[in-house]
């Protein structure tokens, strides 16, 4: 009797087992990756001369106007069954076989390129070796060959503005906005240039209160375009940077991390159409603020990337000028071998195609070439 208990629970167990056998998951059936879509940009024409975005007037000098000129798996779980092998041994109906311990994921590896990622953040300094001053405001233009000046106010006044007016004739007009020195390009290259400080005196009427002359020999055309500066604020504690040394991680290439912080950017920072209509004059981005909220107007999406890929020893220019009728912010990039690449989209191994990084955020591939063309929708006005 005990003999037919015995083989009686053995048949039920070997039929059990050949059922599950055949009970599974089949993982051709799953999905590879799950894709998202994006938002909508608004058509860049039928805008006026002032921008919405950026809040200027793209003036080309204004000493005595307010708004000069403008200030991106494991698989399913399963259960182990023991083997039908080994002595059969007797057991009630009560009794539960007990669950192994479901075997780790293998971790995906991690890709690391052949090009350095270590970020290489330059720090503008007002060094007090060539420099004028007053009893309110200071220019230091110590490290002028460096493609930088640095000022400060220190007065009364609550509205100062800075102009530079390069040896191409363009004047750039920035707001000075705190007690600190800030750092602004000498975007015209190597020449004479004019630097002067106003204060506000009523409604948009301004006075000189510091101005001085100085003759720049850049060390490299490249070195404005590799600092931080007001308009893309950044340093080696930033968040940008933090981020742009992990997506420049896999890199081989200057190409590759531009490809990298390029397509990171249009896939997680959302336009702002609300910030867009209501921009103040003089906006100048907070581009680890615009990081972490994942939401932008141009010259934030143009400020980001900038930063970003200035921090991985990139020259890269934040461009504001004409994107059609529109007042528009993008960026260029300076890659060896090819020089300076406006405003990139891609590389085909043989040319190259326009990028905004705003448009092709938010509007489709066809939609983004139809606009752009051959770059002849975009005209610069200023390069910061």
């Amino acid at each position: 009797m005990r003999k037919l208990r015995i083989l009686s629970v053995l048949t039920s167990y070997l039929l059990c087992a050949a059922l599950l056998a055949g009970c599974g998951t089949n993982i051709d059936s799953l999905p590879d990756s799950v894709s998202s879509g994006v938002s909508q940009v608004p058509p860049a024409s039928g805008s006026s001369e002032t921008s919405t975005e950026t809040g200027e007037e793209p003036a080309e000098s204004a000493a005595s106007t307010e708004d000069p000129s403008p200030a991106e798996s494991g698989g399913p779980d399963s259960t182990s069954m023991p083997s039908p092998s080994g002595a059969a041994t007797e057991t009630s109906p009560e009794e539960t076989v007990p669950e192994s311990e479901p075997l780790p994921s293998p971790s995906p590896e991690k890709t690391v390129g052949s090009r350095s990622n270590t970020p290489q953040c330059l720090t503008p300094t007002a060094d007090g070796i060539s420099e004028v001053h007053n009893d309110v405001s200071s220019i230091d233009y110590s490290n002028a060959s460096e493609g930088y000046i640095m000022a400060v106010y220190t007065g009364t006044s609550p509205k100062v503005k800075m102009q530079i007016v390069g040896p191409n004739a363009v004047t750039y007009t920035y707001n000075l906005t705190g007690s600190d020195y800030e750092a602004f390009p000498l975007s015209s290259g190597s020449g004479s240039y004019t630097v002067t400080v106003y204060e506000n005196l009523s409604g948009n009427q301004y006075v000189i209160c510091l101005t001085t002359s100085v003759d720049v020999a850049l060390t490299s055309d490249f070195r404005p375009y590799l600092y931080p500066n007001q308009y893309c604020d950044f340093n080696a504690s930033s968040d940008v940077v933090a981020k742009a040394k992990e997506l420049a991680e896999p890199a081989d290439s200057d190409l590759d991390v531009v490809t990298n912080v390029y397509n990171y950017i249009i896939e997680n920072i959302s336009y702002d159409y609300d910030k867009a209509s209501t921009v103040p004059s003089g906006y100048i981005p907070d581009v680890d603020q615009v990081l972490a909220s994942g939401t932008g107007i141009c010259l934030d999406y143009a400020a980001v990337m900038t930063s970003m890929l200035r921090s991985q020893r990139i020259p890269t220019r934040l461009e504001v000028g004409y994107a059609g009728d529109a007042y528009h912010a993008w960026i260029s990039t300076y890659i060896s071998d090819i020089g300076w690449v406006n405003g990139i989209v891609e590389f085909d191994g043989q040319s190259w195609e326009l990028m905004d990084p705003t448009f092709a955020a938010s509007n489709s591939e066809e939609a983004l070439r139809e606009f752009i063309g051959e770059g002849t929708n975009y005209l610069v006005k200023y390069m910061y």
